[in-house]
């Protein structure tokens, strides 16, 4: 049956002229996004969690029965004094900051319904701009940015997202439940790590902005 598949990923990649390379084929044939990868183990020490600088970590954040929830809200200070940011409660994994080969982010994510403009997850770094990605909530609906749609009506059910960039070919792909949903190519390289929480976006947000998120690993492909 795997080799039948094969053929038939062979046949449609030479049909379209050899435009889709046979590495990127697994959204094609219904593949794991993971597979291929090396399970990289985080612990406690890789987690550091930046919150708005004025008040407790707990009282914008939680970890209970494995799962981390974040909130926020419009009018919260930066995560520091200095900054000019927008107000975040964020999970940034440290340690394993990156810059060259081809890392993934995996985790379950849970967003309710009317919290809206909040960056859930976001690679940090890029040779133009701060960021590699942000994928943000609207109204229900992940977008890239603030722009195009990445999937639909994700309010109230649990999700599982994989984040994967390719630095070397300057590529980045997500999934949603196993499923292919957007790829693009990326700001550059630079320092990068991988953040999961709520980050307001510049506008048309709501007053309170929450994610929830569990089972939250890493991988990168050897």
């Amino acid at each position: 049956m795997k080799s039948l598949r094969y053929n038939l990923i062979v046949l449609l990649f030479l049909g379209l002229g050899g435009l889709i390379p046979l590495s990127d084929t697994n959204f094609l044939c219904g593949a794991d996004p993971t597979d291929g990868f090396t399970y990289v183990p985080l612990t406690e020490a890789n987690y550091v969690i930046q919150k708005p600088y004025d008040i407790p970590v707990e009282q914008r954040y939680s970890y209970v029965n494995g799962t981390h929830k974040f909130w926020v809200y419009a009018d919260d200070k930066a995560h520091d004094p200095g900054s000019l940011t927008q107000p975040r409660t964020e999970l940034r994994v440290t340690g394993l900051d990156y810059s060259s080969g081809v890392w993934q982010f995996e985790g379950h994510a849970f967003v309710p319904n009317g919290t809206s403009g909040q960056t859930i997850v976001q690679i940090h770094g890029a040779a133009h701009g701060n960021t590699t990605i942000l994928l943000r909530i609207f109204e229900g609906n992940m977008r890239y940015y603030s722009s195009d749609i990445v999937a639909k009506n994700l309010y109230d059910k649990w999700f599982r997202l994989n984040l994967i960039h390719d630095v070397n070919k300057g590529k980045l792909k997500v999934f949603i439940d196993g499923k292919f949903k957007f790829h693009i190519h990326d700001q550059g390289p630079g320092d990068l790590y991988f953040k999961c929480g709520v980050y307001a976006a510049p506008r048309n947000i709501s007053y309170y902005m929450e994610s929830r998120w569990r089972d939250i690993k890493l991988y990168k492909m050897l």
